[in-house]
């Protein structure tokens, strides 16, 4: 029950945002809701005046579509069987005469729909604009009057029509018409009301707070049984039902049900479901529209599974699948990396985390939760996780200096930015397993990945080994592919050997094996590659054999040296600095170490670090030590 708490509480500390509409990353409206209201996608606003008379009509575009409605614990719920939502439904249950352009229908949801309206007017809760619309649908003419108004459309039987005629589309071209807006039938028009009356500012009913309050106190008055509640540990009123429409509108799995009692359920434990958990109604209702609401609000969705971080009194925290660019966007256009660029990352780790450290308590709580639904009515929580808010920070700190190398991306500008850091989870699915990899393949691995940031374990070898083998054949990929592929390889290789202390600048005291091959492999790439020129672009044997290099170094190494000799006379004594390099790290090659031993991933950050080297002028390097320089004296004073 510590998440429905933990929910319950964030819906009370921010409980002044109740209604208020905002927009997320995708430029679509949110709110948290109000107890007792879900949301739903309307598609047709009809306006009303004071005194229940028709106006006019509108065709609601997706943008606007997300509508607060009021809900009782059945319609909430309601799956096939015909229970009406309070004020705002589907044509079936609001218009009066919809048999007469659809045909009989099961049941009588329209009755229902009118007898909970009216009992709702008569009330000593009830709201003169709730009036207006029930006195507007006791005409029975809501139909008749959104087909005059052309927002709906029959044949010439009188009959919603499936699709507009050629005549009538080509008439209408650039306007917003129902078969735009709905997916199915026009008969399956969710209605939302609208009443203007002079003077009031607000005549959306689904954004009238006083609407709303009007409902809450309407509907407590029928609940009457009480019990103990698991959360607060207080007798309440008890909820029967809990809210489905979790990660979206259409969304119909439950994290809390329990509707078999006639099965194996309960059988040889309980009577009832209550006997197993029972949660007061104002707290299901509370901790779900939380729940909607983070996930609107800063929840990330990758194949329905969803992944949330959250805190309970600070919202905003940084989001641990994403990388350093995202999170803390300060970096320098085509900057030189080496040491001084990992400690200026560092530091600016520590900066950016330590903003949010200030922010609130470093002892309040940050939850991490996932998740996702096996079937379409029953989800799971897969992964669940709570700690302090400094401890979070600290994790997360330690993630980004640990998985650490320099990368590349373009800004929105086009320009190549430089950035070091951890990369991003999907990052890593697809340098692990392709830019093909599917949904399905990329939840899963940020699910893996997950604990490894905010619990620090280790990452999983069979992903770090799938991104070295896929590094290992640039071949296989476009230029750009694989130099992204290498740099968060590097990453993941650098986390796993963090005791040994790489960084992306060359080191050239280490007589590592795999790293002293890398480094050769590198060489003979750069040497080629400046031989054959700008304009060639084919591949450098060292690519090319690169696979078998990472299987076979001793034997693969003998042939791409051999291969070097036409590119090495061509460039007459500009390849002299590179032979030297070859002789220099040869030399510290011990002759037990040159053998036919698979390299380990420590090749590829020799390769990375020695073309990085390679690449990098002379005035570049002297301009990051002299920084890294300053920053330590910088420290040093500090510590002072």
């Amino acid at each position: 029950m510590t998440w429905l708490a933990n929910l319950n509480q964030t819906y009370e500390n921010h409980a002044n945002l109740i209604g208020q509409f905002e927009k997320n990353r995708f430029d679509r409206e949110y709110a948290l809701i109000p107890i007792s209201h879900t949301t739903q996608s309307a598609h047709i606003e009809v306006f009303l005046d004071g005194n229940g008379n028709y106006r006019y009509a509108a065709i609601v575009d997706k943008s606007d579509s997300n509508t607060i409605i009021p809900c009782t614990e059945a319609s909430a719920s309601r799956t096939s069987a015909p229970v009406p939502y309070p004020l705002f439904d589907k044509l079936v249950y609001v218009a009066g005469d919809f048999t007469t352009y659809c045909g009989e229908v099961r049941g009588t949801p329209h009755a229902d729909y009118m007898a909970q309206l009216r009992e709702w007017c008569e009330s000593p809760s009830s709201h003169p604009k709730v009036k207006s619309v029930y006195e507007y649908l006791r005409k029975g003419t809501l139909m008749a009057d959104l087909i005059r108004d052309q927002k709906l459309w029959v044949d010439e039987n009188n009959r919603l029509r499936d699709k507009l005629p050629p005549e009538l589309e080509a008439e209408l071209k650039g306007q917003l018409t129902i078969f735009k807006v709905i997916a199915s039938e026009q008969s399956s028009a969710f209605i939302r009301f609208a009443v203007q009356i002079p003077g009031e500012a607000e005549s959306r009913l689904w954004r009238d707070r006083a609407v709303q309050e009007s409902f809450i106190q309407f509907y407590n008055t029928s609940l009457q049984e009480t019990e103990l509640c698991y959360v607060t540990g207080e007798r309440l009123p008890y909820a029967d039902k809990h809210a489905s429409r979790i990660r979206n509108s259409g969304d119909k799995s439950k994290l809390i049900s329990a509707n078999d009692s006639t099965g194996f359920t309960y059988r040889g434990r309980f009577k009832t479901s209550r006997e197993a958990a029972a949660v007061s109604y104002d707290v299901s209702q509370k901790a779900h529209n939380a729940l909607k609401w983070l996930i609107e609000k800063q929840g990330v969705q990758k194949d329905g599974r969803v992944f949330l971080v959250w805190g309970t009194e600070q919202l905003e925290v940084p989001d641990p699948h994403e990388d350093v660019f995202t999170l803390f966007p300060e970096p320098e256009e085509e900057e030189a990396g080496g040491d001084s660029t990992h400690k200026e990352y560092a530091n600016q780790i520590r900066k950016g985390i330590n903003g949010h450290r200030y922010e609130s308590d470093y002892k309040s709580n940050v939850i991490i939760m996932v998740l996702d639904a096996a079937t379409p009515g029953r989800m799971s929580i897969v992964y669940y996780n709570e700690m302090k808010r400094g401890a979070f920070l600290d994790n997360l700190q330690y993630w980004h200096e640990t998985c650490f190398w320099e990368h590349r991306r373009k800004s929105d500008e086009g320009k190549i930015i430089t950035f070091p850091g951890a990369p991003a989870t999907r990052d890593i699915a697809f340098a692990a397993y392709g830019p093909r990899a599917s949904d399905k393949v990329v939840k899963g691995l940020m699910e893996r990945v997950l604990p490894c940031i905010v619990d620090r374990r280790s990452i999983p070898l069979d992903i770090v080994r799938s991104a070295i083998s896929r590094a290992s054949n640039p071949v296989g990929m476009e230029p750009w592919e694989w130099e992204k592929t290498l740099s968060i390889a590097c990453a993941l290789i650098n986390k796993k050997y963090e005791k040994e202390g790489f960084k992306v600048a060359l080191n050239t005291e280490t007589d590592d094996r795999d790293y002293l091959f890398g480094r050769l492999l590198a060489i003979a790439d750069v040497l080629e590659r400046n031989a054959l020129g700008k304009d060639e672009k084919r591949a450098t044997n060292a690519m090319r054999y690169m696979s078998t290099f990472a299987q076979h170094p001793g034997r693969t190494w003998d042939i791409i040296q051999s291969n070097l000799v036409p590119y090495q006379v061509r460039m007459g004594t500009d390849a002299i600095r590179y032979n030297k390099l070859i002789d220099e790290v040869g030399d510290r090659l011990k002759i037990e170490d040159y053998n036919d031993k698979p390299l380990s991933g420590r090749y590829l950050l020799g390769l990375y670090s020695q073309r990085w080297d390679l690449y990098t002028s002379k005035k570049d390097k002297e301009a990051a030590a002299q920084a890294g320089l300053k920053q330590d004296d910088d420290v040093q004073e500090k510590n002072k």
